[in-house]
């Protein structure tokens, strides 16, 4: 049996990572994924957007999390001062950028995620753990950003 068009353009992909799955489709330039529980989410998105050879991008999550490790960026200091949690977290928003620097693939990614008792959490993602679904939309931008390393900031910057 011969795929119809409509399963050529709309692909059922899954990634292997560690013995785990995620599952996505992409419709045109919009990705929708499903990274399953004690999946990592960079590293995930990593290798979907290395599979899907995309060069840049937006991306908004939600979902659940049991441990996570996000920043702040001292200025002055001009590095990030990185924060571990682990218990029962809802993401309350996971959104940033995949695009390139030097031509390799570089994802920014910012995450806040709320406790049982309502307090939120966040900052520059370093690493999170799923723990029971990370609902993702990755919407492609056609183009390319490179990024630069900026000395007077001490940040990666977007590089026109």
């Amino acid at each position: 049996m011969q795929n119809s068009k409509c399963d050529v353009i709309i692909k059922k992909r899954k990634i292997l990572y560690g013995g785990f799955a995620m599952d996505y489709r992409r419709f045109g330039n919009m990705i929708i994924a499903r990274i399953d529980k004690g999946e990592e989410i960079l590293t995930q998105v990593k290798e979907l957007a290395l599979k899907e050879e995309i060069k840049l991008a937006s991306v908004q999550a939600l979902g659940a999390v049991n441990r996570f490790t996000a920043g702040v960026f001292l200025i002055d200091e001009k590095h990030y001062q990185a924060n571990e949690f682990e218990g029962n977290f809802e993401i309350v928003s996971l959104t940033g950028t995949i695009n390139t620097m030097q031509d390799e693939f570089y994802c920014h990614l910012h995450m806040s995620a709320g406790n049982e008792r309502g307090e939120v959490f966040g900052g520059h993602l370093n690493q999170a753990f799923v723990s029971a679904t990370c609902e993702m939309v990755i919407q492609i931008v056609e183009g390319k950003v490179d990024r630069r390393f900026d000395k007077e900031t001490g940040l990666n910057l977007f590089e026109f």
